[in-house]
């Protein structure tokens, strides 16, 4: 009984560190077939254009019903 344990422990030991080096090699992992986009990094509101077009539409246009 104790050297059917050992050859589990042994295996479980090969197997876990056959895939800690795949996924080193990038061959296996959460991004595989993906490309990883950059997270996306806040924007200052002077920098927005989005808003800078918005709040331009507001100052020139005040009596839109839009804006609340």
């Amino acid at each position: 009984m104790l050297k059917l344990l050992l050859v589990i422990a042994l295996f479980a030991l090969a197997t876990y560190l056959l895939v800690r080096v795949i996924q080193r090699r990038g061959l296996l992992g959460p991004t595989q077939g993906r490309t990883q986009r950059p997270p996306r990094r806040i924007v200052a509101p002077d920098d927005d254009e989005d808003f800078l077009r918005d709040l331009e539409r507001k100052r020139r246009h005040p009596e839109d019903p839009d804006t609340t």
